[in-house]
């Protein structure tokens, strides 16, 4: 939670400096990329907490039996990396739908056909096998730890990357809703992120991802054809 009322407060400064203009210059877009950094950060690390603490307490155990150890923030930068890779391809796509007048002022999407597109698309992509074999790494931390470490720093670093790529490869298609609720609207930031973290603990027999593919299907539908 603290990352995230960080986070909040980031956003809010940076939100005020969001270019206003049609034509966006270089300046506009750092502004816009930092933007992503700062909600990608806001919104993944508390949804890593797990394995970020599985990680601090295995370390913890082996510098108490004198074994060699690695602070925990080179596993955590690895992660943000791979986060910080997709705020830069999520700029572009913004960017691009800017120049295409398909966002408002606000970076709510101006077409509902495009609403819709990106519910449904996002709900099809629950119920895909790849969203379910990335996020089953997401939710068992000591079984990806155990089968992925690595000795060293850039073990430890590698090991974040790695982890950083099955996490973006679980939400990614969570995040592009931020452009049919809104890029700059707080409440869907905070629901998206509480809601990417249900995914990670819930039980898989509660079948979380597939109800919410079933919800988001309807509400395209219910989107392109009030269009």
């Amino acid at each position: 939670m603290g990352y995230q009322a960080w986070g909040m407060k980031h956003m809010e400064n940076v939100f005020m400096l969001m270019p206003a203009n049609s034509y966006w210059k270089s300046g506009d877009l750092f502004i816009v990329f930092i933007m992503w950094v700062v909600m990608m950060v806001a919104m993944m690390v508390p949804s890593a907490a797990p394995i970020v603490l599985t990680f601090a307490s295995v370390n913890r155990k082996r510098h108490e039996a004198e074994d060699p150890f690695v602070p925990t923030w080179i596993f955590l930068s690895g992660y943000l990396v791979v986060w910080t890779g997709f705020s830069f391809l999520a700029t572009v796509g913004q960017w691009v739908l800017h120049t295409k007048a398909l966002l408002s002022p606000m970076m709510v999407s101006t077409s509902p056909f495009l609403g819709g597109v990106l519910l449904i698309a996002a709900g099809i992509f629950q119920w895909t096998p790849f969203k379910t074999a990335c996020l089953s790494r997401c939710r068992t931390p000591l079984s990806f730890l155990m089968t992925d470490w690595r000795e060293g720093k850039f073990g430890a670093f590698m090991m974040g990357l790695r982890h950083g790529t099955f996490c973006t490869g679980c939400c990614w298609a969570l995040m592009t809703l931020l452009f049919v609720t809104g890029v700059m609207n707080l409440f869907w930031i905070a629901g998206i992120s509480v809601f990417v973290l249900l995914e990670k603990i819930a039980p898989k027999n509660f079948w979380i991802s597939e109800l919410s593919g079933v919800l988001f299907i309807g509400l395209g539908v219910l989107m392109m054809a009030n269009s």
